[in-house]
C-alpha cells in the first residue's frame, strides 16, 4: 500500500477517483498519463481493493465503458526514519496501516552510481 499511494500514476488516478466516477479515457486525458500506463495502474488500484468499477457504460460508438471510483476516504503518508507509514481509511469505515522499511545505504549507493 505505502509504495502505490507514493507512486506517481496511482496516486494521481486514486485522487481523481475520489470525485464521481471516471473512465480510463477520462482519467488518461485529465491527468496526461499514457492510456495503457492508466489501464496498467487502474488494475493495480483494483487488485489492491483501492478502487473498484462501479458501472459500465455503453458509448455513442456502441463500445463498454467502465467507470471507476476510489473506494478510499482518506489516505495519511508519514516518513518515519527508515519507513514510509500509509495509514488509509476506506469508504466502507475499515482502514488499514502499512509500513514498508526503506534501505537507505541502498537508496544512496543508486543515486551516486
Amino acid at each position: 500500500m505505502s509504495r502505490l499511494l507514493t507512486e506517481e500514476y496511482t496516486a494521481k488516478i486514486l485522487m481523481a477517483t475520489m470525485g464521481r466516477p471516471k473512465s480510463a479515457f477520462e482519467l488518461s486525458n485529465a491527468l496526461g498519463i499514457p492510456i495503457a500506463a492508466c489501464y496498467r495502474k487502474i488494475r493495480v488500484l483494483e487488485d489492491a481493493g483501492l478502487i473498484q468499477c462501479c458501472e459500465r457504460r455503453l458509448t455513442q460508438a456502441g463500445k463498454r465503458m467502465s467507470m471507476y471510483k476510489s473506494n478510499v476516504r482518506n489516505a495519511n503518508i508519514s516518513f518515519e526514519r527508515n519507513k514510509i507509514r500509509a495509514k488509509i481509511e476506506m469508504a466502507d469505515g475499515s482502514s488499514t496501516d502499512d509500513v514498508m522499511d526503506i534501505d537507505l545505504g541502498l537508496v544512496f549507493k543508486e543515486q551516486h552510481a
